[in-house]
C-alpha cells in the first residue's frame, strides 16, 4: 500500500507537474517520514529501557554499600 501526502500532491499538481511525478513525490515524502516515525518508536523504547537501567544500577549500588557497611561496622 502506497502512503501518499494529499497536500503536497495538489500543491505539485497545481504548481504544474505531471500526474505522474506529482504522485511520486507526494509517496517519498510519506515514505521519509514514515520511517522517521517508526526511528521516533525505537527511540522512545531505548529511552524507557535506558531509565530501568539507570533504576536497576542504583538499587545494586545502595544494596551493595549496605552490604559493605554491614561487613565493615
Amino acid at each position: 500500500m502506497s502512503l501518499m501526502i494529499s497536500e503536497l500532491y495538489d500543491a505539485l499538481k497545481e504548481a504544474g507537474a505531471t500526474e505522474d511525478k506529482a504522485r511520486a513525490a507526494a509517496s517519498a515524502v510519506a515514505q521519509r517520514e514514515d520511517r522517521f516515525d517508526k526511528i521516533e518508536i525505537k527511540l522512545t523504547i531505548m529511552e524507557g529501557k535506558i531509565d530501568l537501567l539507570k533504576w536497576m544500577i542504583g538499587f545494586n549500588l545502595a544494596f551493595s554499600m549496605a552490604v559493605v557497611w554491614k561487613v565493615f561496622t
